[in-house]
């Protein structure tokens, strides 16, 4: 479980420096891509306003940073 909020964690810090203008679903496939290829399972990814969400981990920012990409397992 430490592994899995690590690798999330470092996806999260990577993902916002090199893609804050890339447009928000093409960014959510490449974070569910690198998910899957860890072989992450039972999880969803949304994308939402900047600042909307508190109870998930926010994985991404897009969309010039308007918006977020968030993470929650199910």
């Amino acid at each position: 479980m430490k592994k899995l909020m690590l690798a999330v964690s470092l996806l999260a810090v990577a993902s916002s420096a090199f893609a804050s203008t890339k447009p928000c679903e093409e960014l959510k496939a490449e974070i569910d891509a690198k998910l899957k290829a860890k072989g992450v399972a039972s999880y969803s990814l949304e994308i939402v306003a900047k600042g909307s969400v508190t109870d998930k981990q926010v994985v991404g920012s897009c969309d010039g940073g308007t918006k977020e990409i968030v993470y929650q397992r199910n």
